[in-house]
């Protein structure tokens, strides 16, 4: 997913991309909020799937920016502030915002902040859009519909947590899922007391679909499926 960074403090725009990268995300940094719009001008690239919006910027205020991103784009925006107080939570939510995060704030939250507010599908969309029916990931064919799973043809028997944990990997090949979104997603529950099952369950897949290297572990950091070749 391509995100793109509005923050003026480029050591802490450093740090926080270089997170963000280890996580998947292609980061775009822009310094201010004029840049920031022009970032979002039609150009033919992959668009962004999330805003992050610092507030203090140096050439506008970032509500004002985030009005004029919400004019341009249904991309979702998460505005992060020192600004605690909840006045300026709800201006911001009434301006357009997805999302609020206050400084500071812990990494695994706000990343799971992104993830939330990415799979929200803006207003109209469902009208428009056609649901995906299948996957097809080389020798391996995903049947969203009907829960089935083949490989090569041949059917593969899984459990209920075992599909929904392929199917969830399946969607963005390549890209890496955190332990603690994975089970809070498949699972609904919160990491704790949870990270063996979901380690048990992988090792299935791997098994099962017969392709051991289709689940790649990401160490300290969570999964991701590498597409294999057809």
């Amino acid at each position: 997913m391509r995100l793109l960074l509005v923050e003026d403090d480029n050591h802490v725009a450093a740090a926080l991309s270089a997170i963000l990268a280890r996580h998947g995300f292609r980061v775009v940094h822009a310094r201010s909020g004029e840049e920031a719009l022009r970032a979002l001008l039609p150009t033919g690239a992959e668009p962004f799937g999330v805003v992050l919006l610092d507030l203090g910027l140096p050439d506008q205020d970032g509500y004002e920016v985030c009005g004029k991103i919400r004019k341009r784009t249904s991309t979702p925006v998460i505005m992060v502030t020192a600004r605690a107080d909840v006045r300026s939570r709800i201006h911001g939510l009434n301006l357009g915002a997805d999302d609020y995060v206050v400084k500071p704030y812990d990494t695994g939250e706000l990343l799971a902040r992104i993830h939330a507010v990415s799979r929200r599908k803006p207003a109209g969309e469902d009208t428009v859009s056609t649901p995906v029916a299948a996957l097809r990931l080389g020798h391996v064919q995903i049947e969203l519909p009907t829960r089935r799973v083949s490989v090569d043809g041949s059917e593969v028997q899984l459990t209920r947590k075992e599909f929904d944990l392929l199917a969830l990997l399946a969607q963005r090949p390549g890209v890496v899922f955190r332990r603690e979104q994975i089970i809070s997603e498949v699972w609904r529950t919160s990491w704790e007391g949870t990270g063996r099952t979901l380690e048990v369950h992988v090792a299935s897949l791997r098994s099962k679909l017969r392709l051991p290297a289709l689940i790649e572990t990401v160490r300290g950091v969570g999964y991701r499926l590498v597409a294999p070749s057809a």
